[in-house]
């Protein structure tokens, strides 16, 4: 049976791509209008098998709205997916570039290519979503509208790439999450990632010992994500995703750390998706 997947946005959506690049192209997504909706639908074990969830971008940075529902959910990270986000232009098939007097698509995707779309004289219009933007093109015939989206939307909704990778910023990768209710949460063989939350006192160099002793340790600390802990005096939280060589080391380190840190959380142990190219 093919899993069930809660993601945020419309089939033929980046989410989409990464949920496929996990599951395989047969998952079954369940698309989303907010990440709070994915969150939800995930947690539900009537509904999905998990979700995918966006949690940075290398240009824009972190979402940190994403990181305080991972937060407040008792959801577990299984997996994580770095995809590279390349946008084109989709016309219907026959449409050529000189036909064009529209293109529609998301504000950040048209940021994101705004050196092509300079070159012409086109009415951009922004919209809500980037693979709606398409299958609006598709449904719709159109012979002078073109949509800037990804490859599986031209496959989905049988558009023409006119213009592959308009996007400026050539090296531009957005990082997901993949969540999982903990008492389905699959077990992550050869693991060497971790996801974990804790925060410190305000006393001074409370957070410089945790850091210490997890140089100390051995592991690498590929993030490190500071939140104000709502009604404290200056207190804060602290999202550290740690690299490690043996899950022996990871747990030797967690156990040094917890004596100094409070409310230590592991939201979960997977494979660096980097190495998964």
């Amino acid at each position: 049976m093919n899993k069930k997947i809660s993601i945020q946005g419309y089939e033929g959506s980046f989410h989409q791509e990464a949920a496929r690049q996990f599951f395989g192209k047969q998952v079954e997504v369940i698309p989303c209008a907010t990440f709070r909706e994915v969150i939800r639908i995930a947690g539900n074990r009537k509904e999905s098998d998990g979700g995918v969830m966006a949690i940075e971008n290398s240009i824009a940075g972190s979402i940190l709205p994403n990181y305080n529902l991972l937060q407040k959910s008792n959801l577990r990270v299984v997996g994580e997916i770095y995809l590279p986000i390349k946008q084109h232009l989709l016309v219907n098939p026959g449409v050529r570039l000189e036909d064009i007097r529209e293109v529609h698509s998301h504000p950040m995707a048209i940021q994101q290519c705004l050196a092509f779309l300079d070159k012409h004289d086109w009415k951009l219009v922004e919209t809500e979503d980037t693979a709606l933007s398409a299958k609006h093109v598709h449904q719709h015939r159109s012979k002078y509208i073109a949509a800037i989206a990804s490859r599986l939307a031209s496959e989905l909704f049988g558009l023409h790439m006119i213009a592959p990778n308009i996007h400026t910023m050539k090296n531009n990768y957005t990082r997901f999450l993949v969540i999982q209710r903990e008492e389905t949460a699959m077990t992550v063989d050869n693991a060497d990632k971790a996801s974990v939350n804790f925060h410190t006192d305000h006393s001074r160099g409370s957070l410089a010992r945790v850091l210490t002793r997890i140089a100390e340790g051995g592991i690498n600390l590929s993030k490190l994500q500071s939140f104000p802990i709502p009604g404290s005096d200056w207190e804060y939280s602290f999202h550290a995703d740690m690299e490690f060589d043996s899950l022996g080391q990871f747990q030797e380190v967690i156990e040094s750390i917890r004596p100094i840190t409070a409310g230590l959380k592991i939201y979960g142990i997977y494979k660096n998706g980097k190495q998964a190219g």
